[in-house]
């Protein structure tokens, strides 16, 4: 049986590839979004193309709505999604028999949406959650085929997260796919406990030096993972002068020209800003 993949991500398009072979599924094509809105857009694009495995086709899907014609001529019995800028249109999801499985980390019904990662820090989640579901037609409501979590890491970077949802994506795609095989449709999602991760707001823009240096460098990371967002954050004021925060450290740093913003409880080290 035939799987094309819905991805933008070059890592999990290898994760997905290898969870289909596993369960005698054959990966045939990604399908991934042409248009690019930044070098780091352009720089994925490149290793999607480049890292692909040479047996599996790449396709530069111009539009969405092309993407009804080229996953109709692959013919696939299943679709496989991670990490995509297009919610799939209901012609799409009803081209393979079995569904279109997707993967959004967190603990769904909490953290629906784009954001997902952002949110969890924001709202300081113990853990980090992956749930694997068969795509409908809205935003990650669809049936719950497997779920999982792990702690939160220390490091709440993006590298150390996407280490630890591919720990949780090995562990649960192979119960995922053998219901999808063997023709189950999931569990529906609960009523209860629905938030929605979407992007962040002016009232979240700002690093307030009456919060603790904790809650400060948490809104830091909940920053750097809030991706194509028209509001600018996180912002300091020092010394006059406003500059948006890419990244901070509890620990004073070697450098002696490390700005610093004080909070409640002590400094913030801020080792890396640019000037507004």
């Amino acid at each position: 049986m035939r799987a094309v993949i819905y991805s933008m991500i070059p890592a999990a398009i290898l994760g997905l590839a290898e969870a289909a072979r596993a369960s005698g599924l054959e990966p045939v094509a990604v399908l991934t979004p042409r248009d690019v809105r930044s070098e780091e857009d352009a720089g994925r694009r490149a290793s999607v193309v480049s890292e692909t495995p040479a047996d599996i086709d790449v396709c530069l899907v111009a539009d969405k709505a092309d993407l009804v014609r080229l996953t109709a001529a692959y013919e696939p019995a299943i679709g496989l999604c991670a990490g995509y800028r297009w919610l799939l249109p209901p012609e799409v999801l009803a081209i393979p028999a079995l569904g279109v499985v997707n993967s959004h980390p967190a603990l769904l019904p909490r953290h629906r949406g784009p954001y997902p990662f952002a949110w969890a820090i924001r709202e300081e989640d113990a853990e980090l959650g992956l749930t694997l579901h068969l795509m409908d037609e809205t935003f990650d409501t669809g049936p719950v085929l497997a779920q999982g979590s792990r702690p939160m890491p220390a490091d709440q970077r993006i590298g150390s997260l996407v280490t630890v949802l591919q720990e949780l994506a090995r562990e649960l795609y192979p119960a995922a796919l053998r219901r999808v095989l063997a023709g189950e449709r999931g569990d529906p999602q609960r009523s209860e406990g629905v938030t929605w991760a979407g992007p962040f707001g002016d009232d979240y823009a700002e690093l307030d030096n009456g919060k603790t240096r904790a809650e400060l460098l948490r809104q830091v990371r909940a920053w750097q993972v809030m991706f194509d967002t028209s509001v600018v954050g996180p912002v300091a004021t020092i010394e006059g002068r406003r500059l948006r925060v890419k990244d901070a450290a509890l620990d004073e740093p070697d450098d002696p020209e490390t700005l610093r913003l004080d909070a409640a409880d002590g400094p913030l080290w801020l080792t890396s800003v640019d000037q507004l």
